[in-house]
């Protein structure tokens, strides 16, 4: 399985690759159509598809002279349920946070300005 989380989540670490399955989210596409909204050539968006027809990703079916290609959505079965391992934890409110530390630094008997702070 680990291998199979692998060559998913490296079909998923590339944002071209990424906006391809959301436009097979609303249908099947022929290659030609799949290109055409990228500023890149056909032969690179033919690699991409190969990349998550191998991770399984996406079908491609010929129908004649076009080829379509498919979103399979059960192929993220795996991903998901991994990352849902992490569900365990609570979502930090990054608002909240600050709110707290902008109150202990106001207690603090230094007061906000004599604390060194670094930027993220």
């Amino acid at each position: 399985m680990a291998s199979d989380l692998d060559t998913v989540f490296s079909a998923l670490a590339d944002p071209t690759r990424r906006a391809i399955l959301a436009m097979l989210l609303e249908d099947d596409m022929a290659v030609t159509d799949v290109a055409e909204p990228f500023q890149t050539s056909l032969a690179a968006i033919s690699k991409h598809l190969s990349v998550l027809a191998e991770a399984g990703l996406i079908s491609r079916e010929r129908r004649g002279r076009v080829i379509w290609c498919k979103l399979e959505p059960d192929a993220l079965r795996g991903a998901s349920v991994w990352m849902q391992g992490f569900g365990q934890f609570e979502p930090v409110d990054l608002d909240a946070f600050e709110r707290f530390l902008e109150g202990e630094l106001a207690k603090s008997p230094e007061g906000p300005d004599d604390v060194e702070t670094t930027s993220v």
